[in-house]
């Protein structure tokens, strides 16, 4: 160790003379530890070799000569681009915005970069983002309402995680699911719990297995309860698809029992939105008339009057766990199993029946 060093952790480091940015060599010697322990440091390898204190000291000093390790330089040796694509069904959607910020935030810590892929008619195929998507990203996190994008993008052929997807038969290494079937299950007990009996399930017209299991889940329990029905119309996720097919579902006795559903469970608050434009065209009332619920907790939900009882999906948590998994999946680990819990948020679009 060069005699001064000791005497220079008290000052503030400087970067030796020439240099147009600091290096690895100037941390080092500002911290009196060389160039290996300021790897292991920076890299987050140092713990069990170096002392914890001496990572502290090289920290600071990185942070107070402004040093940034060069990505480009160690990517390149490790073989990595450090970018993970995220392929979505639509930029507009609120709820994948969340995902995007979750997944962003994990990923950031890390050092990657994600970049964000709209399948271009919200659901299905797209084209191939960039010519040579395989050489330039790392790993995949889809959508199984995107999930056709990835034979375009080869995104099947990455490391790849999936979310909102069959864990049966999933092509990812992983999957990641909110726990949509207890969200079905609260939401049927409440409006049962009610006196509810007559349910009209108006749902996402699109073929993607996060709706299939909100179709199977709520057909179950509504059949366990003697006496009760439940007719399903299907519709595009929009507020006017929605309007159209619920106003028609909602004419005449509509369940097979010769009554009309007094309770509207969707698959999403933007269909509960068109619910409420097509209950208000026929004269009815929420929640007095007809009981509506939704599923996501966007903003949505509470810009409606009366606001929306709905179950909220924790979009942040959803997109960080899906970060979470491909990181696990890229470093040789098992990403943490277990769905994310999901909450039934009760506001005043549900009432008693016949109430």
């Amino acid at each position: 160790m060069c005699p001064d060093r000791e005497s220079r952790r008290g000052s503030r480091p400087t970067v030796a003379r020439g240099s147009t940015r600091p290096t690895s060599r100037d941390v080092a010697q500002a911290a009196g530890v060389s160039q290996a322990a300021v790897s292991l440091v920076l890299g987050d390898k140092w713990r069990g070799r170096v002392a914890e204190t001496t990572a502290e000291r090289v920290r600071q000093a990185a942070r107070e000569l402004g040093y940034r390790p060069n990505l480009a330089a160690r990517n390149l040796r490790l073989g990595r681009t450090r970018t993970v694509l995220l392929v979505v069904p639509a930029l507009t959607t609120e709820f994948f915005a969340g995902v995007y910020t979750g997944a962003a935030r994990v990923a950031a810590r890390q050092g990657f970069g994600v970049v964000l892929y709209p399948s271009p008619e919200g659901v299905g195929p797209a084209r191939d983002p960039f010519a040579s998507a395989q050489a330039a990203l790392d790993g995949v996190i889809a959508s199984s309402m995107a999930a056709d994008a990835l034979t375009a993008i080869r995104g099947d052929q990455l490391p790849l995680v999936m979310l909102d997807s069959d864990p049966d038969g999933s092509l990812g290494a992983a999957t990641v699911n909110l726990d949509i079937r207890d969200g079905i299950r609260q939401v049927t007990e409440h409006l049962l719990a009610l006196g509810h009996r007559d349910f009209l399930h108006l749902a996402a017209d699109i073929p993607s297995w996060t709706f299939h299991v909100r179709a199977r889940e709520l057909a179950a329990h509504v059949a366990s309860v003697p006496g009760a029905s439940l007719r399903t119309a299907a519709a595009p996720i929009s507020i006017e698809g929605a309007r159209a097919a619920a106003e028609a579902a909602l004419t005449g006795t509509s369940t097979g029992t010769g009554r009309r559903p007094t309770a509207v469970v969707c698959d999403d608050d933007k269909l509960a939105a068109g619910v409420y434009k097509a209950v208000r065209r026929l004269g009815l009332r929420i929640p007095e008339d007809v009981s509506v619920t939704g599923l996501d907790d966007l903003a949505l939900a509470t810009a409606l009057d009366p606001e929306l009882t709905t179950v909220r999906l924790d979009a942040e948590l959803f997109g960080e766990r899906g970060m979470e998994a491909l990181l696990a999946v890229l470093e040789g680990r098992t990403p943490t199993e277990g769905d994310i819990p999901v909450e039934l948020v009760v506001r005043r679009s549900t009432a008693r029946a016949g109430g």
